[in-house]
């Protein structure tokens, strides 16, 4: 454990943020776009939300919420979204992540919960534009998918629901 030390002979803090999100898709004769992971997902509406509805990077920022008290979704990204009109989820990512102060972020767990899209050709090329937004290794990012067979309103295929952990860790400065 002695290799674990930092500088000041502390252990280092460990901490574990978790978000969730989820949104409804809209009509089927939508033009709005299916973005999740920063990614267009071809074949289905886009999401219910003011902005893109991102619900990937939406669960990230409230993951990030839980970790810094900051509240994104609920306050900066309402602020943006309302006044600038930025819809773009990966600006909301970009001022979550300045709420983390000194905190490192060392590893991010997603799973997504909907009967639509088909995710399983999407699974690398999201955990890598994750692991590029968060400045992180994609093998820093964890992804999966499931149908939920069909027990909830995701699982027959009403919307999506994604849920994050994130786990950071205190750097010195």
């Amino acid at each position: 454990m002695e290799n674990m030390e930092n500088k000041f002979g502390h252990f280092p803090i460990y901490r574990t943020g978790i978000g969730q999100d989820s949104h409804r898709f809209l009509p089927a004769d939508s033009s709005k776009p299916c973005v999740i992971g920063s990614l267009i997902f071809e074949g289905v509406p886009g999401l219910d939300a003011d902005s893109d509805g991102d619900v990937a990077l939406h669960a990230i920022c409230n993951a990030i919420t839980s970790l810094s008290g900051v509240p994104i979704l609920g306050g900066i990204a309402i602020d943006l979204c309302r006044k600038d009109g930025i819809t773009d989820s990966t600006v909301y990512l970009q001022r979550a992540l300045q709420t983390l102060g000194k905190q490192k972020i060392v590893h991010v767990a997603m799973t997504i919960e909907g009967k639509r899209p088909r995710f399983e050709e999407k699974i690398m090329s999201m955990r890598r534009k994750i692991a590029h937004l968060l400045s992180v290794s994609e093998k820093q990012v964890g992804i999966t998918a499931t149908s939920g067979d069909g027990l909830t309103d995701f699982g027959c295929g009403d919307g999506l629901q994604c849920f994050c952990l994130l786990t950071t860790v205190l750097v010195d400065v």
